[in-house]
């Protein structure tokens, strides 16, 4: 039969072997850099043999997305198969590949230790250095379970039955271990050139905290050693800029098992962050043509039953009691947000309308899924719901997109966008949908936004477009988010007078700028490693005395630039100034103000940045025009204003 290989025409035989057909038309590095092959689009093991009618052949790079995803998911075996020969009692259950690397769940009497993790990878290590081929067979399904009854691989065998439909599956072998698999791998062992264990971490089995916890090893996985390097140069650098650890350095906010999980308690400089970035929010939303307006924490069930999410999110939920009537602790404000509307008569005049909440909000996060800041139960939204005319949509949704693109810029972040949306679990006509998605497309290409299909990750109530924070170490963190719904308006009978006099419905945007304003901080945190924009650090100033001599004067100093406008602190305590400057670095403040003999006869302070940039003495007036400037600068550069003597 002919095959199609690189705008090239191969003639093969169907059932030969997809690596052997390939190697007559393709030679040399490419070859060589080979993991898999592409049968009609469909990566196969590079042993598979050619089926019939086949129309297309390829190769899959290892350095290619597809390449590194096996190599991964072979990394995944070759772990699994030193844990089994280190310690024989473990159980395997599942072993993916993700982003970056891969990971396997065992079964095991006690813990995994740092010490195990290195006789794991020493083992991995000798299987590759052996080149060991990996090979697959179909083989009924009775067969298989009988093997992995015979072995005590229970997690197999409980996948085999509920996940596994028809009489036959394929197994892949390499060395002394088998496994459950569909593939496809690397041909042999020694193809997984760069890998590293990472770490431990439980996880409960099939995701569901009623089910065993299982212990996952993480590793990672690259084509090259200088990739790997590169990522754990990363992963380094990442530890560095972890917010939890930088929010208990710069004494931001702490978690406590006594409160409970994904709690977070606020110091007062975290606080204090939040409350500037409150107050600018509020500001900007004002100018935007937005009301403020505040729902109650709790609403009856009747009305979540008549939203959707009783059925369509409760598990993400909290309910209560209240004199023998069942209330649920919203996770959203979008109820409160309609029965504003709904409480007077609204006009087509009257539209659009946009009601801004700094709203506290509650959800049944899983433990496992906790992480500081970045996943919490209990988190404040920059929430926001705007009810227009159909005919009003296109200019909503871009003005909310300009908005956010404001926000971004000014804290220095690129972002990615990304169209979600209908899921398997939804409420809403097919028109309906139809409708909000073509809006949201028809506002990200009058822009000219380039945006990414995911598909199924919408709301149960309508598409979203979905932004994407990239931070300084190019990870994606999801912020804000725009939502097109026309299904609650019609189930909370919202509606308006239009031109005829006819009563017809509003189409509801649900939106945030910052999305969690906790997440946001986390991210912000870890993106500026911990040196936050002048304007939003909680002190914007240190002074530092040499000695007692110049403690009146520092005082004075304090004062001028606190009335300034500049939130200033004075370290007074009888310290070396060495140490004085280098806690204040660790503190990540802007800057260090010394005052010595020099400068007190000056009447100025000798000005030092966190970055160790030294700019010399400078009289108070200088010192609270360049303070101010900074806090100005980032406003400017995206065209907004900063009313700096407000904070």
């Amino acid at each position: 039969m002919q095959i199609s290989v690189d705008d090239k025409i191969l003639e093969a035989q169907a059932g030969e072997a997809c690596g052997l057909a390939l190697s007559r038309v393709v030679s040399g590095k490419r070859l060589k850099n080979a993991v898999a092959c592409l049968v009609d689009g469909q990566p196969r093991d590079l042993s598979t043999p050619l089926p019939e009618g086949t129309r297309e052949l390829g190769l899959v790079a290892a350095d290619s997305p597809a390449g590194l995803s096996i190599i991964r998911h072979s990394a995944a075996h070759i772990m699994a198969e030193a844990v089994k020969k280190l310690f024989p009692s473990a159980q395997v259950t599942i072993g993916p590949a993700i982003e970056n690397g891969f990971y396997y769940d065992f079964a095991f009497e006690r813990p995994f230790t740092p010490e195990d993790l290195e006789a794991i990878e020493a083992e991995m290590r000798k299987s590759i250095e052996a080149n060991v081929p990996f090979s697959c067979t179909a083989v009924p399904k009775a067969d298989a379970k009988a093997l992995f009854a015979s072995q005590g691989e229970v997690y197999k065998l409980e996948i085999m039955d509920e996940n596994i439909v028809g009489d036959e599956v394929s197994l892949y072998r390499h060395g002394t271990f088998t496994d459950l698999c569909r593939g496809p791998h690397v041909p042999s062992t020694g193809l997984v050139k760069a890998v590293k264990l990472l770490s431990v971490a439980g996880a409960y089995w099939r995701g569901d905290e009623k089910r065993p916890m299982l212990q996952r090893i993480y590793g990672a996985a690259f084509a090259s050693e200088a990739d790997l390097k590169s990522y754990l140069h990363h992963l380094e650098e990442a530890k560095k800029r972890d917010h939890r650890k930088l929010g208990t350095q710069l004494d931001l906010f702490s978690f406590s098992e006594e409160v409970g999980a994904g709690m977070p308690i606020w110091h007062p400089k975290g606080e204090l962050v939040r409350t500037i970035l409150e107050d600018f929010e509020r500001r900007e939303h004002l100018k935007r043509g937005y009301q403020l307006v505040r729902g109650p924490l709790i609403l009856r069930r009747e009305l979540w039953e008549r939203s959707g999410h009783y059925d369509n999110y409760r598990e993400n939920m909290y309910f209560t009691e209240i004199d023998e009537q069942s209330y649920g602790i919203k996770p959203m404000n979008c109820l409160s947000h309609m029965l504003i509307y709904k409480s007077r008569v609204r006009s087509y005049r009257d539209l659009p309308q946009r009601y801004f909440e700094l709203g506290v909000v509650h959800r049944h996060e899983k433990s496992g899924v906790l992480h500081g800041l970045m996943r919490v139960r209990q988190f404040t939204q920059d929430d926001a719901h705007i009810l227009c005319r159909p005919d009003q949509l296109l200019e909503e949704i871009s003005g909310v997109i300009r908005f956010v693109q404001d926000v971004v810029g000014l804290f220095g972040f690129d972002y990615e966008v990304e169209l979600s949306t209908r899921p398997e679990k939804s409420i809403g006509s097919d028109e309906d949908w139809d409708r909000a998605t073509k809006a949201l497309i028809d506002a990200m290409e009058a822009l000219g936004l380039p945006y990414e299909i995911n598909e199924g990750d919408g709301a149960f109530y309508g598409p979203k477009i979905d932004i994407k924070l990239k931070d300084a170490l190019d990870r994606r963190w999801q912020c804000a988010t725009i939502q097109c719904d026309f299904t609650l308006p019609d189930r909370f009978d919202l509606v308006y007078t239009d031109t005829d006099g006819e009563r017809k419905r509003p189409v509801m945007l649900h939106r945030v700028i910052l999305g969690a304003v906790e997440r946001f901080l986390g991210v912000l945190i870890e993106h500026t490693a911990g040196a936050l924009p002048t304007w939003l650090a909680p002190v914007q100033a240190r002074i530092l005395i040499v000695t007692d001599a110049q403690k009146e004067f520092a005082e004075v100093a304090r004062d001028r630039l606190a009335e300034a406008g500049i939130r200033v602190e004075l370290d007074d305590r009888n310290e070396k100034l060495g140490f004085k400057v280098r806690e204040a670095q660790v503190e990540k403040i802007p800057y260090m103000l010394v005052a010595g003999d020099k400068e007190k006869e000056l009447g100025g302070l000798n000005v030092r940045l966190r970055s160790g940039e030294n700019l010399g003495v400078k009289t108070l007036d200088e010192v609270a025009l360049l303070i101010t400037a900074d806090c100005q600068e980032p406003f400017k550069r995206g065209g907004m204003r900063y009313n700096f003597r407000s904070q």
